[in-house]
Parts: structure tokens; C-alpha cells; sequence
């Protein structure tokens, strides 16, 4: 249980002078564009040198890996498009507040007649930065204080400290972070954190106090993360009226677990996709590297897109997860799958639905959820071209399960278990997208195949959050 969070990943907007050639490199100017192109793109040059002015404490070993393709360019155009990306790259490590591009013919006695000179103008981050925002995570808000020394040991090293006090939630955390020169996306990062979470739906208190270790790194087309975590779990009930249930969870336990996470993304925006799929599959093994908490838990997410006419979107997506106790200590409440809410099945109280006891509830070991929604532009298309696009009308199928099992019996028995007593829901709302961070859904609900002890939002349901089914 918990809050998630995510950063822009969009690209890095150009600054600085444009990318040119001289008027001397052009034979006629008087020709048209395309012979213009053309001959940019047959004139042979050798870029000679490549400068980086303005560092400080940045390593040069480590923009070596960055700026090397440059070297390989052989037409004036093949120049200006490697420098550019060559930028991004330096844009990317996260250490430099500007960097311009300068491309110049070569001087000096070995200067060749078609010989370039290209210079990288960079301004890098002050030692320390602090900065201050608000994070919207599944149906609640938090606010972020954070403090970071970028580029600590001169080769893109980060070290922060966050301090976020939320809703539901506060927390601090101090991180380190440390890409492998030349290969940005592959990366170590040590975190340290204090998490102290309310969920009013299971009357619970959580503090986790805990130490994490991440490796992540492509591989073919996929994004892997390795994880070790060990946390300190201390569980306490939120109001006198918890049940009986919640208070026998209740005290502390320590988890050690190794997980490992596989991500495929090919969609245009991680927020209001219209086209591209996400494949996201996730397995923790608690247990054998010490602690109390022993099992095995596997979860998956799938999302397809598709645009349809008149500038509409179809999604789909799969939800789906299991939990296995290894050993004859059950599952701790921390540790199971929540479903319900305006961020998944729609129509349904946050996380109430499944088992239950005297009103809170206690999370499920197994669950499924699909969703099927289209997405149009606003009737009569108000504020085209501008804020209007922001918003689109939504029209949504959702349905699911969550359940515990009997893991003496067979997989067959699990899937029919499952496959009882779904619940399900449908409506029509609008969606307002916040840039590439979150998005905000008003929908009117009308939920079906409703359970003994579930709770419902019959009508009109606000959600906000970055994770919708």
C-alpha cells in the first residue's frame, strides 16, 4: 500500500543559437531548398575537434562517452544532427543548467580545408539546489520539499533528500544516484526512507523504516530494475473501532525481499496515451535473505491503445496479481493486493471491496481487473487548438475480483474462485490532463454485481492520480 509517483520524461526543449552553416559553405544560394539540402548533405567534412567550455567539477572521462558519435559525422547535415543529439545526451545527465552548440570552421596550421570545430557551451548546476512542489499519487496530494547536490563526485552522482507530507502519507528519504558512464539508463541507486501511511479503509497505521538497493538497465527492448529492501514494519490501528482483524496484525515485523520489475512501454504519453501498449511485470521473493515475512508475489499490468475516429482513443488494460505464503505463516495485510476506487474499478469506495472484517478490509491474495474505455474530444470541440485539448469526454467498462485462496486446492479451483462474484461497473465522465504528470477524472458510476459488505459510489465519483485501470 502506498503512494506512486512519477517524473516527466518528456524531452528536453532546445535553447541557444540554431545549428547553421556559413554562407561561404553554400555554393549558390539562389537554389531551392532541396538542392540546398542536398548539398549540404554531399559536401564531405571532418570534425577535428570537439570543445567543452565552462566546466568546473565535471569529469571530462565522463562527456567522452557523450559527445564521441560527433566524431563519425561526414556531411554538414550528419554534423548539425549528431551535435544535437549529442546534446540531449549532456541535457540528460542532469549536471548542466544550459548547454549551447557552436559549429565553426577548423583554425590553426592543421587546420584541414573541410575541417570542423564544434563547441559545447555548458553551464553547470550550483553544488546545492533545493526546490518545492506538489505530487498528486492515487486519489491523494502531497507536498515536496527536496534538497539535492547534483553531480556530487563530478561523473552525474545525485545525492537527495525529500521530505513529502501528504494526505495520507509523510515521508523522508535520502538517496544516491549513479549512472555507468556512456550508458545513462544503466544505473545504481541507494535509498534510506521513513514512510508513515494511513489507511482509513483498513483502520491501519504503517511506519516502514527501511534500506533499498536498485540496478536498473535495458535489455533489448525492455526496461529491468533488481531490488533488494530491507524494512522495519511497525503496523498500529488507526481508530479504536478496529476490528479484531487489524489489531492481531498489528506490531512490528522486518521484511527482506529481492524483487525484479520488466517494463515495455511504447505509448505516447504515460498519462492520456493515444496510441502504443505497456507491458509491466513484477515479482518480490520475501524471506530467504532473512526477516519475518516470507512469500511469493507476482502482479502484472498490460495496456493497449488504439486511435479510432474522429480523433477518439480505445484502451484497454489487464490488471492481475497473486500471492503465495511460503511456510504456515499467513499473509500480512501489508503485503496483500488492494482493488477498488476511482483509479481502478470506478464506482467502488477506495481499496472496499473483498474480504473483510467488521467493516475494515484486510486485502485479497489473488486479483484480477480489465478495463475497456474510449476517450473523444468535448462536444462541439470548445477551446480547440489550446486549453480545450486538455479534456476529453470518457466512457468506461471496468470489472474485477479480489479474493483469497485456498492453496490446497488447484489452479482450476483458483480461476473459478476468481471468476465468482465479479464485480463490475460502467459510466461516462470527463478526464482532465495535467500535463505529463497526473490526470483528474470526474465520472458518473453506476456499479453492478455489487458483494455483501462491499462499499459503493453510486453517481458522481472524483479521482486524481497517475495509475488508472
Amino acid at each position: 500500500m502506498g503512494t506512486v509517483h512519477a517524473r516527466s520524461l518528456d524531452p528536453l526543449p532546445m535553447h541557444g543559437p540554431e545549428l547553421g552553416v556559413h554562407a561561404d559553405d553554400i555554393d549558390t544560394p539562389e537554389i531551392e531548398q532541396d538542392s540546398k539540402q542536398e548539398v549540404l548533405e554531399n559536401k564531405d567534412v571532418v570534425v577535428q575537434r570537439v570543445h567543452i567550455d565552462g566546466l568546473g567539477r565535471t569529469k571530462e572521462d565522463l562527456l567522452t562517452y557523450e559527445i564521441a558519435d560527433v566524431f563519425q559525422a561526414k556531411n554538414l547535415i550528419d554534423v548539425m544532427k549528431k551535435s544535437h543529439e549529442a546534446r540531449q545526451k549532456l541535457l540528460r545527465l542532469g549536471i548542466f543548467r544550459k548547454v549551447e552548440v557552436v559549429i565553426d570552421t577548423s583554425q590553426g596550421v592543421d587546420a584541414l580545408p573541410n575541417g570542423l570545430d564544434v563547441t559545447f557551451e555548458v553551464t553547470e548546476l550550483r553544488r546545492m539546489t533545493g526546490s518545492y512542489n506538489t505530487m498528486v499519487g492515487n486519489n491523494e496530494g502531497s507536498m515536496v520539499l527536496g534538497l539535492k547536490l547534483p553531480n556530487l563526485l563530478g561523473r552525474a552522482e545525485k545525492l537527495t533528500f525529500q521530505f513529502s507530507y501528504g494526505t495520507k502519507e509523510t515521508s523522508y528519504g535520502l538517496s544516491f544516484f549513479k549512472p555507468q558512464p556512456g550508458h545513462f539508463e544503466r544505473n545504481v541507486s541507494v535509498n534510506l526512507y521513513k514512510v508513515t501511511g494511513q489507511f482509513p479503509w483498513s483502520s491501519l497505521r504503517e511506519t516502514d523504516r527501511g534500506i533499498s538497493t536498485e540496478l536498473t538497465f535495458p535489455l533489448w527492448k525492455t526496461n529491468q530494475t533488481l531490488k533488494w529492501e530491507g524494512v522495519w514494519r511497525e503496523l498500529g490501528c488507526l481508530a479504536r473501532t478496529a476490528s479484531f482483524a487489524v489489531r492481531e496484525e498489528s506490531g512490528h515485523s522486518l521484511k527482506s525481499s529481492l524483487s525484479h520489475a520488466m517494463v515495455i512501454d511504447t505509448r505516447n504519453s504515460s498519462i492520456l496515451p493515444r496510441k502504443g501498449g505497456l507491458l509491466k511485470i513484477h515479482q518480490e521473493l520475501a524471506g530467504y535473505t532473512g526477516g519475518d515475512a516470507s512469500f511469493l508475489k507476482e502482479d502484472f499490468e498490460l495496456q493497449l491503445n488504439r486511435t479510432l475516429f474522429w480523433d477518439s482513443v480505445l484502451s484497454a488494460s489487464l490488471w492481475g496479481g497473486l500471492l503465495l505464503p511460503i511456510g504456515d505463516k499467513p499473509t500480512c495485510i501489508a503485503d496483500r493486493f488492494y482493488l477498488g476506487g476511482p483509479t481502478s474499478i470506478r464506482g467502488f469506495s477506495m481499496y472496499s471491496m473483498g474480504p473483510q472484517s467488521e467493516g475494515d478490509y484486510l486485502g485479497g491474495e489473488a486479483y484480477w481487473a480489465g478495463g475497456l474505455h474510449v476517450y473523444t474530444p468535448l462536444p462541439f470541440r470548445p477551446g480547440r487548438g489550446g486549453f480545450g485539448d486538455l479534456f476529453r469526454t470518457h466512457f468506461f467498462l471496468n470489472a474485477g475480483n479480489l479474493c483469497n485462496l485456498n492453496y490446497g486446492e488447484g489452479p482450476q479451483a483458483h480461476l473459478k474462485k476468481l471468476a465468482e462474484c465479479i464485480r463490475w461497473s460502467y459510466g461516462v465522465g470527463i478526464v482532465l490532463r495535467l500535463g505529463n504528470i497526473a490526470r483528474l477524472e470526474l465520472n458518473y458510476c453506476i456499479p453492478m454485481g455489487v458483494q455483501s459488505g462491499d462499499r459503493i459510489c453510486d453517481g458522481v465519483q472524483f479521482g486524481a492520480g497517475i495509475r488508472f485501470l
